[in-house]
C-alpha cells in the first residue's frame, strides 16, 4: 500500500485534536486542512484528490460553498464518506449524497452526557427562576423574593421528543435524581424500546398537553423542521416550560416568541437557534424567562475528546473498509461498496 493514499480533508476546525493525532499515525492516510477563507486554487484539488470530508457539525460555522451539498460533490468525484464532527449534520444535504453514492456518518452518543446534563441544568435553572433572579439583581437594589418563587420538579412531567442517546439519559436523570415522570414521543421506537429506555409512549399533542417541561432532542430532519409551531405551543400548560437543545428549525420561533409574550408557557431554555449566534437583539433574548446558550450543550472537555476519538475510529474503520457504526444512509451501501472497491481495490465489508 501506497504512502498517503486515502485523503481526508475537513475546514476550520476538528472536535479535538485527537483526531489529528490518530490519523497521522497511520501512513497511508493523509490530512489536508482547508479554512473557509480558502482560495479556490488551493481548495479545488484537495476536493477533487479526496475520500473523505470530516465536516463541522454546526452550519453557521462552516462557509456555504463548503456545505456537504450537491455542488461540493460534484467537485469531489472521488469523495466516499461525509463524517460530522458530532451527533448533527446540519451542513450535509444526505440525499444528495445518496445519489452521489457517498456515505454519511455522525458521532451519536459522543457528547450525550453533556447534552443531557445541559437540558437538565436549564429545567431546573428554569423551575427555580434563577437566572430571573440573578437579572433582579444586578438590576433592582430592593428584590422582592416573594416575585421570584419557584417550583419543584421533584415528581413532576416531562416530555421528551425523541429518546435517542440523548434523550434515554435524560430521562434517567430525571427519573433517577428527581423521580419525575417521564413521557416520550418517538416514531422510530415501539412502546417496549421507549419503555427499556425510561419512557412511556405517547403522541406528541398529548405530551405537550401533559408535561410540565417538554425537552426537544431530535435530529433537523424533513419531518421534524418546524415540527414545533403556533398549534403546539398552545397545547402546552401556562406553567410549562420548553426546552430545547437540539436543532435550530424545529421550533418556530416567531410562535415561541408570541407564546412567551402572551405568557401562554412559563419560560424557555434554549441552546440552538435559526441563526447561531443570535444576535444580542434577537427577540427571545429580551425576556427575563428565556434562558439562553449559544449552541454549547455538547460543548465540554469531555465531549469534544470523546467525539474526537469516535470519529477518527470510524472514520479509519469506514477507510480500511469496515460497515460505519453510525451510518445515517444505509441504503446507500450497494452504490458505496461498488466505488469503494473502484477506489482501493477491494469490497468493503
Amino acid at each position: 500500500m501506497s504512502v498517503n493514499n486515502k485523503r481526508v480533508f475537513y475546514v476550520k476546525y476538528l472536535a479535538h485534536p485527537i483526531y489529528a493525532e490518530m490519523l497521522a499515525a497511520r501512513p497511508d492516510v493523509r490530512l489536508d486542512r482547508l479554512e473557509n477563507e480558502t482560495a479556490e486554487d488551493v481548495f479545488a484539488p484537495i476536493l477533487a484528490a479526496a475520500h473523505a470530508y470530516q465536516i463541522g457539525a454546526a452550519r453557521d460555522e462552516l462557509a456555504p460553498h463548503f456545505h456537504a451539498h450537491a455542488d461540493l460533490l460534484k467537485r469531489a468525484p472521488n469523495l466516499l464518506i461525509v463524517s460530522s464532527n458530532g451527533a448533527g449534520f446540519d451542513p450535509v444535504d444526505v440525499e444528495a449524497c445518496t445519489a452521489a453514492g457517498v456515505v454519511v456518518v455522525n458521532q451519536s452518543g459522543g457528547n450525550a452526557h453533556s447534552v443531557a446534563e445541559h437540558a437538565l441544568g436549564m429545567l431546573l435553572t428554569l423551575s427555580k427562576r434563577i437566572i430571573e433572579a440573578d437579572r433582579a439583581l444586578r438590576r433592582d437594589p430592593n428584590v422582592n423574593r416573594n416575585s421570584l418563587i419557584g417550583t419543584e420538579a421533584q415528581g413532576k412531567t416531562i416530555g421528551i421528543v425523541g429518546l435517542g442517546n440523548v434523550g434515554r439519559r435524560i430521562a434517567e436523570l430525571c427519573k433517577g435524581l428527581l423521580g419525575m415522570r417521564v413521557l416520550a414521543y418517538d416514531p422510530y421506537l415501539s412502546a417496549t424500546e421507549m419503555a427499556a429506555r425510561g419512557g412511556e409512549k405517547v403522541e406528541l399533542d398529548d405530551l405537550l398537553r401533559a408535561s410540565d417541561y417538554v425537552s426537544i432532542n431530535c435530529p433537523l430532519a424533513k419531518d421534524t423542521r418546524g415540527m414545533i409551531g403556533a398549534r403546539q405551543f398552545a397545547l402546552m400548560q401556562p406553567h410549562a416550560y420548553y426546552i430545547t437543545t437540539a436543532r435550530g428549525f424545529i421550533h418556530d420561533e416567531a410562535a415561541l416568541y408570541e407564546a412567551l409574550r402572551d405568557k401562554r408557557i412559563a419560560g424557555a431554555g434554549l441552546d440552538v437557534w435559526d441563526k447561531e449566534p443570535p444576535p444580542p437583539d434577537h427577540p427571545l433574548l429580551q425576556f427575563d424567562n428565556v434562558l439562553a446558550s449559544p449552541h454549547t450543550a455538547g460543548v465540554t472537555k469531555e465531549a469534544r475528546a470523546n467525539l474526537g476519538k469516535i470519529a477518527a475510529e470510524q472514520m479509519l474503520g469506514a477507510l480500511d473498509g469496515k460497515r460505519p457504526p453510525r451510518l445515517i444512509n444505509p441504503e446507500v451501501w450497494p452504490a458505496y461498496a461498488k466505488r469503494f472497491e473502484r477506489a482501493f481495490g477491494f469490497v468493503p465489508g
